[in-house]
């Protein structure tokens, strides 16, 4: 779900935008100041693409201050040339900026024209913004992506996975789950919440009514989402996650199922893990896309970093390495017997 700031280009940056579609412009720098998109500096056309990257590129670019940059490509489509937009968000640069340059970017592809634009970058480093690091995130791009150590092994079993008949004797398991009503109250805070009213929601089942309540909505922030969870029940949660990722500012809808440990009684955890996958099936009729779910054990495992890395998870290209366990560290030295 994308988030828009509002922002918009000022007069001046629309003109020279239309400026642009004449084909002697050959980089425009875009900034944002005082509320507006505005235009910066601009380079004209002098040799092709390729010798004219590096030269107009890297004087553009401050270590500390994000802005955008559209550099004109040679091929055309349909629409004119194609252009190239670099998101130039430095690691120094302040949070605030940052995040606000990542929400209006899709505003200034709107105002430039989106068919225009062949491919886009984000960039941290100045590396990146080289004619040499564009080079290789093109080369990267292409390559299909590696698989997860998951991935690997559920590739492998579809490989090896041997088909059988089932027949009438063949027992398997046909419930999902148990399918507790949803109170209108509950109904009302979820519709609410697809609206933007809320950034988090805790529900509860009420054993003796069979009934999934609700416990409470409201807004949250990250760093008191872990003070939410009780340490002596289950619960269920709904948390609107706020971050960027590779540029782009995003919210995601997460369901987090709480059950803290064996202190809950055995029936009260039968019916959370019962009746969560229905719950969530509910949610999601009633118009909530929930991106992950995720199952803890207590509050303090809900940290931004670990939100980030549940939603956006690094693969690796290879199995870490078996070690040997390494043996007491009083075993002494090894036996010697002599043969007879």
């Amino acid at each position: 779900m994308s988030h828009q700031t509002g922002i918009r280009a000022n007069e001046q940056l629309r003109k020279f935008f239309a400026k642009c579609k004449d084909g002697k412009i050959r980089v425009v720098k875009v900034s944002i100041n005082e509320e507006q998109l505005v235009f910066d500096e601009h380079k004209d056309v002098k040799s092709n693409w390729e010798k004219d990257y590096d030269k107009y590129i890297a004087p553009l670019i401050e270590d500390n201050q994000p802005c955008y940059l559209l550099f004109r490509l040679d091929s055309k489509n349909s629409s004119g040339y194609e252009w190239l937009l670099i998101s130039w968000s430095p690691d120094t640069a302040p949070i605030r900026q940052k995040m606000l340059y990542a929400s209006t970017k899709a505003t200034l592809k709107q105002e430039f024209g989106s068919s225009h634009i062949k491919e886009e970058i984000h960039a941290t480093i100045s590396t990146e913004v080289t004619l040499n690091g564009y080079l290789k995130y093109k080369k990267s791009a292409a390559a299909p992506a590696p698989l997860s150590m998951r991935e690997e092994e559920l590739q492998e079993i579809k490989r090896t996975e041997v088909h059988t008949d089932i027949g009438v004797t063949t027992k398997h398991q046909t419930l999902s789950g148990v399918a507790f009503p949803i109170t209108k109250t509950a109904e009302q805070a979820i519709l609410d919440m697809a609206r933007g009213s809320y950034d988090y929601i805790q529900f509860k089942i009420d054993i003796d009514e069979e009934e999934i309540h609700l416990v409470g909505a409201e807004n949250v922030s990250i760093e008191k989402l872990p003070s939410k969870v009780p340490s002596d029940t289950g619960r269920y949660h709904l948390y609107r996650f706020k971050h960027t990722h590779e540029g782009d500012y995003t919210e995601s809808i997460v369901f987090i199922y709480s059950m803290p440990g064996y202190n809950c009684p055995i029936r009260e955890r039968m019916l959370y893990s019962s009746c969560k996958n229905p719950l969530t099936d509910s949610i999601a009729n009633l118009g909530l896309e929930i991106v992950k779910k995720l199952e803890i054990d207590s509050g303090d495992e809900l940290t931004e970093k670990f939100l980030y890395d549940e939603l956006h998870p690094t693969n690796s290209l290879h199995r870490p390495k078996f070690e040997k366990p390494r043996g007491p560290p009083n075993r002494g030295p090894k036996r010697m017997t002599r043969h007879q």
